[in-house]
């Protein structure tokens, strides 16, 4: 028995190298699943990657909320969302320059962004809860990335890369959800003034706010639950867009107003 949790262990290890190292050097890698399958073993791998980054000085600024569409969801075989952390060095400004180079295979999504203004410790929580500690919305660009090689992800792949976080671009008028329909709300997504990508909230688990009950019901007891000004990106409102180098992305939200994420050649 030991020596299978020791082979484990050392799976799990060697699974957090493989990713850490191809974002390292900034070079894909064959996918993970050779070296572990369930979630559990995923999000083991990724614990130990957050705990090598706040090592090295990174700071932990909130979680991304990723697969809350229910077709990708079936694509997995799976009935819920997945997890992955947002560091303050990932976070780039409304219309300023995203240096592409820094990423392996970006792709960027439209999201609806919440910003926390109490913790959530415990739980499961209800919605009313989760409505009452959010102080507000903003939106979001997120530049999803995977260090996997084409995109070629499970489940246990993608949650083991950090659920595939990249970076992320926040708008800058906080907007308080009281009064705001966010599942009703409209997204349009622009590249270089093209429409490339439409939806509504409610293509993110029904309601942004579901994503962030759930994400919260998942963090509340372990050692890392959310906490206020923490950044919650509840998951992409429409279809994902691959980017290149001269892209310039606009996202706007119904109630919640715009943001751009600018990638120079």
């Amino acid at each position: 028995m030991h020596d299978e949790w020791s082979e484990a262990v050392d799976a799990r290890t060697q699974a957090a190298d493989r990713l850490l190292e191809a974002a390292r050097f900034g070079k894909p890698c064959p996918p993970i699943r050779d070296l572990i399958s369930t979630g559990a073993d995923a999000y083991a791998v990724q614990a130990i990657n957050t705990r090598r980054a706040l090592d090295a000085g990174r700071r932990l600024v909130g979680r991304k909320v990723g697969i809350t569409n229910p077709l990708v969801q079936q694509h997995f075989g799976i009935d819920q969302p997945d997890y992955g952390m947002l560091f303050a060095d990932m976070s780039y400004l409304d219309g300023l320059p995203v240096p592409v180079e820094g990423f392996l295979q970006p792709r960027a999504e439209a999201e609806v962004a919440l910003v926390m203004g109490a913790d959530l410790v415990g739980g499961p929580f209800t919605a009313a809860e989760v409505l009452r500690a959010v102080e507000f919305a903003l939106p979001a660009i997120e530049i999803a990335d995977s260090r996997v090689a084409d995109w070629d992800i499970t489940l246990a792949d993608t949650i083991a890369d950090n659920a595939s976080a990249g970076a992320f671009v926040l708008g800058n008028t906080p907007v308080p959800l009281a009064g705001l329909d966010l599942r009703s709300s409209r997204m349009t997504m622009t590249r270089r003034g093209e429409e490339v990508s439409a939806g509504t909230g409610a293509a993110c688990l029904g309601h942004p706010v579901n994503a962030a009950v759930w994400l919260a019901g998942a963090l509340g007891r372990t050692d890392r639950p959310l906490r206020a000004g923490d950044v919650v990106l509840t998951g992409a409102l429409g279809p994902v867009v691959p980017v290149e180098p001269g892209d310039e992305f606009e996202v706007s939200i119904d109630g919640l107003g715009s943001v751009r994420a600018a990638f120079p050649r």
